[in-house]
């Protein structure tokens, strides 16, 4: 009767009683868990002396550094709101790990080490946390430089009277990034899924309800939330889809074997899945950071109200969020990033040559130079797809509001990039670790 009624449980559910079931897992989950409890405390502790309500009205901006400040305040899972120690969430982390992998094929000595093995990795992330201190330091002095202008902080120097509240608030910043880097470590290495990741997935998943609350002020345009709705639904799916999607190499190898004195060949074949987005959200970081600076820099020098505007007033209403021609360059700058972020990885990995020397092969195509051209025309190919997607995806808060026309909600393109990406990043590890107990995981 209880193997029965156990059969009939639904899979997932299955696999989540067998998680808990080991000792080992169970243990896992909770600490990751807890961790994640820990940095929402600290995502709420604030900096002395900062105006939050100020801070809210800004980030409410649709241009000049409302948006800027808006995908920090994603990353950081809302402590931007707080003005908190950890206001600049993982952000220069993050930002140090991708000048180390534009670097990595620049520099030869870096080349060098990134070949190392698990060694040089070792190496290169802890060059990665060192770059990311400074970072942290001058990314929070720039902040809150910003900030005193628009009255959310005050006694922002570097001299007389200033300099040590601005020492320590700085300090207090880049500390508080530090140490959610330091807890994403920890989760990494003993609990389930990647830390850093995981630390960014919650702090998204912690503004769903403030998304509920703006889609019940929406109650009354019924029609249009349900069509938002189906909206965000079809867009989770594709993320899904083109998350998953690869395209299959096909390589045989032949390896050597000694027995009884004598060697034999013996021969196999496996693949290499070749992800059609194999470069993630990055390209839409790199193109949102890059269409924003014009704005931002627009407002340092725009009129203020009451006043004839000038031509840093029509830069600002060019790229504001409303406008048709922010989300058409974002477009193509989001295709464009996701080629040349792609040729970038792709290049560092070095698969031809890897091939090579392990005595591996393509069907029907010659070792080497040629292989490698061969995967760079694949590359390209499918690329296009992954380019195509990311750009739908960057866009679709335009379109989807102006079909809906609900102005109280947003959706969010890049959270629900990372929200999908992480959730199913972390389902294959929890899945890896149940069939490494005989257990039957999440994915079928």
């Amino acid at each position: 009767m209880t193997q029965a009624r156990k059969e009939t449980r639904p899979g997932l559910i299955q696999a989540m009683i067998d998680a808990f079931g080991q000792a080992d897992l169970r243990w896992k989950i909770l600490l990751t868990l807890g961790l994640l409890v820990i940095f929402r405390f600290v995502a709420h502790v604030p900096v002395p002396g900062a105006d939050a309500e100020a801070m809210r009205q800004l980030l409410e901006q649709g241009q000049g550094l409302g948006p800027l400040l808006g995908m920090v305040n994603l990353f950081s899972g809302g402590a931007m709101r707080q003005v908190s120690v950890a206001a600049m969430g993982v952000y220069p982390y993050i930002t140090a790990v991708i000048i180390m992998q534009l670097l990595v094929p620049v520099i030869p000595r870096l080349q060098a080490i990134a070949r190392e093995g698990e060694a040089g990795r070792a190496k290169i992330n802890q060059y990665t946390h060192w770059l990311t201190v400074p970072l942290a330091a001058l990314s929070a002095y720039g902040n809150l430089m910003v900030l005193q202008g628009y009255g959310v902080v005050s006694n922002i120097g570097l001299s007389g009277p200033n300099l040590l509240p601005t020492a320590a608030m700085v300090l207090a910043m880049t500390a508080g990034t530090m140490f959610l880097v330091w807890l994403g470590e920890l989760i990494t290495e003993y609990g389930i899924g990647n830390g850093i990741s995981l630390i960014i997935f919650a702090g998204i998943v912690c503004t769903l309800p403030d998304m509920i609350g703006r889609g019940y002020l929406a109650r009354g345009n019924m029609g249009g939330l349900i069509i938002f709705i189906l909206f965000a639904l079809v867009v989770v799916v594709t993320i899904v889809i083109f998350t998953e999607a690869h395209r299959r190499i096909p390589v045989q190898y032949a390896r050597s074997l000694f027995r009884g004195g004598r060697m034999y060949r013996q021969s196999g074949s496996t693949h290499i899945p070749m992800r059609v987005n194999s470069s993630g959200m990055i390209p839409l970081i790199f193109a949102m950071a890059l269409i924003m600076f014009p704005g931002v820099i627009a407002s340092f020098f725009a009129s203020p109200p009451g006043q004839a505007p000038n031509f840093a007033n029509s830069i600002q209403n060019l790229f504001s969020t409303t406008g048709w021609f922010y989300w058409a360059f974002f477009f193509f700058l989001a295709v464009g990033f996701t080629f040349f972020y792609s040729m970038i990885i792709f290049q560092q990995q070095n698969l031809a040559e890897t091939l090579q020397r392990q005595g591996a092969f393509v069907p029907g195509i010659r070792p080497g130079k040629a292989t490698d051209q061969f995967l760079n025309r694949v590359l390209t190919r499918i690329t296009w797809g992954g380019a195509l997607f990311l750009g739908v995806i960057a866009v679709s808060p335009f379109i989807i509001q102006n079909i809906t026309n609900i102005q109280v909600l947003v959706l969010p393109a890049i959270g629900l990039l990372i929200v999908v990406g992480v959730a199913l990043d972390t389902m294959r590890q929890l899945e890896a670790q149940l069939l490494m107990r005989r257990y039957e995981g999440f994915l079928k």
